[in-house]
């Protein structure tokens, strides 16, 4: 690890000023990423400004919907009783990742900006383009079990590791954000960019902009959501495949039909993906198997899979197949009580 200069800011401003005077500083939060890739020289920030200590606060917000503060744990996230009420996807996608100790330091802003966990990323001897721009992708003939079958380019194949922004993307979160020239939103799924020809560009954030908060909006139908991870073993590891689902259910019409529907996987992705081409399939239409999978093979029509991870696709699609159903169960149970 390289020397670097420490700065433990104060206010959110002040975080901000600091980094606009100083070339080569990055916002700190738990640490739990950052730390890890200084350590493997990936990153090799001048100065790390502090801001673990600042937006640390759980609001109820005027719409009726929660602001959590970027600063709040992952597992004060979890452990919110309002969240595992409202949000329940939310707490569990936070309990299926890492361990209780780092969900203990992570913090919601250092979530949303954790990068990615491919071993050539990690490798500084392999050729990696989000490391290295212009350096080549050891990963598209190389091991790529774990890699992207879904926005990936013929630069970069990582996949994006949250859990927590697969169920995010489900709930039509919002990023507030401060920076040099304000505040400003940005709509969670406008936040992660794919990776295009500029995988080294992985977010939608301007210099020294810092995340703030994330503000979920009210969502009725988010009481009955849920979050499933697929993974090579039972705990501590990354996803293979993972469903965020919730499903509002029309029962006034003459066949019952599919009102409304939120949707995200994880694990499959060069970000947190929105199945925005299932959930227009889905919408309107009768709530049956055959609606289901139309939905989840119009998602990964354009599935892209490499030499090790084919397996994906019918991975995911039975995934979907089964989050659905089961979330379509969950909302006439609900609508009879």
């Amino acid at each position: 690890m390289r020397a670097f200069d420490y700065h433990q800011a104060v206010d959110s401003g002040q975080a901000v000023e600091q980094a606009v005077r100083r070339d080569g500083a990055k916002y700190l939060g738990g640490g739990t990423n950052l730390v890890d890739l200084m350590r493997e020289t990936v990153e090799r920030p001048e100065m790390l400004i502090d801001v673990t200590a600042l937006s640390r606060d759980i609001d109820e917000t005027d719409a009726g919907g929660l602001m959590i503060g970027a600063g709040v744990t992952n597992a004060a996230v979890a452990g919110d009783a309002r969240v595992r009420l409202r949000y329940p996807l939310l707490s569990r996608a936070i309990l299926t990742g890492a361990s209780a100790q780092i969900r203990n330091m992570a913090t919601v802003g250092g979530n949303l900006l954790q990068r990615t966990r491919c071993a050539y990323f990690y490798d500084v001897a392999a050729s990696c383009n989000k490391r290295e721009p212009g350096a080549g992708c050891d990963a598209r003939e190389g091991f790529n079990r774990y890699h992207a079958i879904l926005g990936a380019s013929s630069s970069c194949v990582a996949t994006h590791p949250s859990d927590m922004c697969v169920a995010l993307a489900a709930l039509d979160a919002r990023v507030h954000l401060l920076g040099p020239e304000g505040e400003r939103e940005l709509a969670f799924n406008d936040l992660h960019r794919e990776p295009g020809e500029r995988p080294e560009l992985e977010t939608e954030l301007r210099p020294e902009e810092l995340i703030t908060a994330v503000e979920l909006p009210p969502l009725p139908m988010a009481v009955r959501s849920e979050y499933r991870k697929v993974r090579d073993r039972a705990s501590y590891a990354f996803a293979l495949v993972s469903v965020a689902s919730m499903v509002e259910l029309d029962s006034n019409t003459e066949d019952e039909t599919i009102a409304d529907v939120r949707l995200a996987l994880g694990g499959v992705a060069t970000k947190p993906w929105r199945a925005w081409q299932a959930e227009a399939v889905l919408r309107g239409q009768p709530a049956t198997e055959e609606t289901l999978a139309a939905a989840a093979d119009a998602e990964l029509a354009v599935a892209e899979p490499l030499s090790g991870n084919a397996f994906k696709i019918e991975l995911a699609r039975r995934v979907m197949i089964a989050e659905l159903s089961q979330r379509i169960v969950d909302a006439r149970k609900g609508g009879e009580s």
